[in-house]
């Protein structure tokens, strides 16, 4: 498909939101608006825009490559997922609206203390900008391959283009404008995967019954691996039990995801956001499986030798663009544009909001709303942009695996403190030694790197995704050493 064509597509879909910024803004943009939305958002919309946020171009991608080396076991970790999200929303988020929490890392500093509060925020300055930059990358190698590299624009250019129009579309409006463009977005990148699947099965001569045939019968759909608990990473156990504190720590524990929850009226209509979101992002994810089965069958029908890619994750992008037809390509580029934004722009808010209220103690000033104040979160909003630049120009000369997996590697090295402190400070009734925190949090990943780097000749067993759990108990057996009796609770 013509680059000019896509990139033309692509111009009109960021005019739409631009659009949308323009009136979800005019009114009002202050920083009330732009880090909570005055908390008046509708549950609906942000349970239809987290479904987007979460899925992001990452899913889009790279779960359907996996497909090809662990089948449908990705699914296993989405159960845990699950589980992650109801205890999220019956544990976290009553903890959150009973404190009125603007950043949720304050309660760390009402319970455990001044350093505890600012490693939890560090830590989640440091893990989101890591993991935001690895899901824009994903896509801005797609756009970059098939749009710009064509028209002789390096990646780096690509990428801050990309960050650009995000930055555009969400300076003024913050959290009013993603609440808006997220629904948006998340109807398209849904639509988008639907459509995906019935032209490639159209492209095979199958119909719908067939289809469902093909995929249940094919060697990829297999789910569920029980098999050598020790050495296989893709064990049930393993995967499930991950995707549950993952999810705990990359959600609940993260400015990101609980931003948009706070923002909703009250703690009821949070929970049936939360509650509603469960259920179509569990049944959302067999879709983007089942993509990922029917294109390795397209490639073994038609011949394309996936050997020849320089990674799973272009897989899906190859087939859409340069062996569908022209629409299909285009509804390709409707869900990986509308993934790219609804993921990066609400991150590039969170992390705004956090460094603002966190480091720079925008709740505690007289007129948070000054100009002088909103001049200050603007330059924030395009620093921590440019980071995001050098930190995907960096994972592009080392990656060598497909980004879902590398994400959720990350995660666990990055979030395991962060789950060990609000672990502590939710289930143990003891005061710490606060200024002991920050290294703790600096010690806990390098012993459970090490512990990850040699398990398999001390122990004989490989850790996955739950090497997070191992990261959480590392940390909160530290914080227990430098610890006392507390007296009196919250």
């Amino acid at each position: 498909m013509s680059p000019t064509i896509l990139l033309s597509f692509l111009i009109c879909y960021f005019f739409i939101l631009l659009i949308i910024s323009y009136f979800t803004s005019r009114h009002s943009s202050d920083n009330s608006n732009f880090f909570i939305a005055n908390r008046s958002s509708r549950w609906y919309l942000v349970a239809i825009g987290m479904i987007g946020t979460n899925l992001s171009g990452v899913t889009y991608i790279s779960v359907p490559g996996a497909v090809g080396n662990t089948g449908f076991g990705y699914y296993q970790f989405v159960l845990g997922n699950v589980v992650g999200y109801l205890i999220i929303a019956l544990v976290l988020l009553p903890v959150y609206y009973k404190i009125h929490l603007i950043s949720i890392y304050t309660y760390l500093e009402k319970r455990l203390g001044y350093w505890s509060y600012k490693s939890g925020a560090m830590i989640f300055m440091v893990s989101r900008t890591i993991g935001s930059s690895l899901r824009l990358y994903i896509v801005g190698i797609v756009l970059y391959q098939f749009i710009f590299k064509p028209m002789h624009v390096p990646f780096w250019l690509t990428i801050l283009i990309c960050l650009g129009l995000i930055w555009l579309y969400t300076f003024k409006g913050g959290l009013k404008t993603i609440i808006i463009t997220d629904t948006l977005q998340t109807i398209f990148l849904i639509t988008s995967i639907f459509l995906s699947i019935l032209f490639i099965a159209k492209s095979l001569g199958l119909n719908i019954v067939s289809t469902l045939q093909e995929i249940e019968q094919s060697p990829l759909s297999r789910m569920f691996f029980w098999d050598d608990l020790a050495g296989n990473k893709n064990h049930f156990l393993k995967n499930f039990i991950g995707g549950i504190f993952i999810t705990i720590a990359m959600n609940g524990l993260d400015q990101d995801i609980m931003q948009k929850n706070l923002s909703c009226r009250n703690l009821r209509d949070a929970q049936r956001n939360m509650f509603s979101f469960v259920g179509v992002f569990a049944f959302i994810n067999l879709f983007f499986l089942s993509v990922g089965a029917l294109l390795y069958q397209f490639a073994a029908v038609k011949g394309i030798n996936i050997s020849e890619l320089k990674s799973p994750d272009y897989l899906f992008p190859e087939i859409a663009l340069n062996h569908l037809s022209t629409i299909p390509s285009v509804f390709f580029m409707l869900g990986i544009t509308a993934a790219t934004f609804a993921a990066s722009d609400s991150a590039l808010t969170s992390l705004t909001t956090s460094f603002c209220i966190d480091f720079l103690n925008f709740d505690k000033k007289e007129d948070r709303n000054s100009k002088k104040l909103i001049y200050k979160r603007q330059v924030v909003h395009v620093t921590i942009s440019f980071f995001m630049l050098m930190i995907i120009l960096f994972f592009r000369l080392i990656n060598n695996e497909s980004v879902v997996v590398a994400i959720f590697k990350a995660a666990g090295y990055t979030y395991g403190p962060m789950l060990g402190l609000f672990s502590f400070g939710l289930l143990c009734k003891r005061s710490v030694l606060d200024k002991a925190v920050p290294f703790i949090c600096l010690v806990a990943p390098c012993l459970t790197y090490l512990i990850d780097s040699n398990s398999s000749r001390w122990f004989g067993y490989s850790f996955g995704f739950e090497i997070i759990l191992v990261n959480c108990l590392i940390t909160c057996f530290f914080i227990l050493i430098a610890s006392k009796s507390l007296k009196h609770n919250m």
